[in-house]
């Protein structure tokens, strides 16, 4: 999945905690990170836009921002000072890293804050300093195209990284991503349609970032299913060819994917519709990026099925954060809340070990706020995640997520 920073943005009463997992099962009586959540996501792309900068010098210190007073120093970068969404963004997911912070229970760790602009240089400004400073492990940067830049300086200190970018290609060496990866929806959707006995599939997806990311996981999954394409296209801003294509096609298929974002997959059904397609007659199947009002509103909607997070973990992360900061958090605010109980509880169950890549990636992985979620040796990550149903009053789960990860 995108992030919702380039460029809109849409934007616990009783502390919960769920147990940390390793490779040896459950730690009894660890500390543990918040179970489940949902995607109302208006997400758009956040991928990277080029090679990393070269090294720059390291700037003036920031002003120290701490959160905390443990003995284990963690990194975080925001980009605190930037205009527009993406400084609205940085301030949500700095509340919610010190609302995990607070009901974590007395954490052995201290946040170090760092802004770094919402700019490559900036992010790797603020890694000199954190690493300066005895950060062993960092979280953040938010963009891709700042990740790369961080990574150059945490890769040869053997520092890692435990970014947010949606971008697939940034991770891997020590940098793991805690995003909504798109392959993760796409995985899981044509896995829950296979399941229920589609075997032929088309889809219609835009020609960009996401799109791109989305083909070849579609493509894979099928072929790992053992299904296959009746019909394929890409579509720019006018959809009409692209519809006509895939109509001509439709009878084939029994399941029909549209990835994109709210306003836009709903303009992408409407030209199917005028391209003669009845969209009754195929299983329409989606990405989180569905999780919005129109989707909901939309009459050829109605029926198609989605991948996401299972929605309560969400909502009762927003109501403790509405009742602490007073209005609502970002979608991905889930993300920095994740990280740092993440880290905190390995701190205090991993020893010297707690930020090794054996930790980071065990198999059994670890519960959060949106659910199961595993870190993979490239860097990427699996997540837990529900299959929902579009209704006009909203997502309906019709398929929960799991409650733990196969082998």
């Amino acid at each position: 999945m995108a992030d919702p920073f380039d460029p809109k943005l849409t934007p616990r009463g009783t502390t919960r905690r769920t147990a940390v997992k390793t490779g040896l099962g459950l730690l009894l009586g660890a500390p543990l990170l918040a179970a489940c959540s949902g995607l109302q996501q208006t997400l758009t792309n956040n991928y990277s836009t080029g090679p990393a900068e070269q090294p720059v010098p390291a700037g003036p210190a920031q002003q120290p921002q701490a959160i905390g007073t443990g003995g284990v120093k963690v990194g975080l970068i925001l980009p605190q000072s930037a205009s527009g969404n993406a400084g609205l963004a940085a301030q949500s997911m700095k509340n919610a890293a010190e609302m995990a912070y607070a009901e974590f229970q007395n954490p052995n760790i201290q946040l170090l804050v760092k802004d770094d602009s919402g700019s490559a240089a900036g992010a790797q400004q603020a890694a000199q300093q954190l690493l300066g400073e005895g950060a062993e492990i960092i979280l953040g940067p938010l963009f891709a195209v700042s990740v790369p830049a961080v990574a150059q300086l945490t890769r040869a200190r053997n520092i890692p990284v435990i970014a947010f970018s949606t971008d697939s290609s940034v991770a891997g060496r020590g940098v793991y991503l805690l995003s909504f990866l798109p392959e993760s929806d796409v995985n899981r959707i044509v896995d829950y349609a296979y399941g229920t006995g589609k075997r032929s599939f088309a889809a219609m997806l835009p020609e960009n970032a996401y799109g791109n990311v989305v083909e070849v996981a579609f493509k894979q999954a099928v072929a790992r299913k053992g299904g296959r394409i009746v019909a394929f296209e890409r579509y720019g801003a006018d959809r009409s060819n692209a519809a006509r294509n895939v109509t001509a096609q439709l009878t084939g298929a029994d399941a029909l994917l549209l990835a994109d974002d709210g306003d836009a997959v709903v303009a992408t059904a409407e030209a199917l519709t005028t391209a003669g397609a009845n969209l009754r007659n195929v299983q329409l199947l989606g990405t989180g990026l569905w999780d919005n009002p129109r989707v909901f509103n939309s009459a050829s909607m109605q029926g198609g099925l989605y991948a996401a997070p299972d929605p309560a973990g969400f909502r009762a992360f927003s109501g403790r954060y509405r009742t602490k900061y007073g209005n609502d958090p970002v979608r991905t605010a889930t993300l920095a809340y994740d990280a740092v109980a993440l880290v905190a509880a390995l701190a205090r169950t991993q020893g010297g070990q707690r930020f090794s890549q054996e930790v980071l990636t065990n198999q059994s992985g670890f519960a959060g706020i949106d659910g199961l979620f595993r870190f993979r040796a490239d860097g990427g990550n699996d997540r837990g995640l529900a299959v929902m149903k579009v209704a006009s009053g909203g997502g309906q789960p019709v398929a929960g997520s799991p409650k733990s990860f196969g082998t």
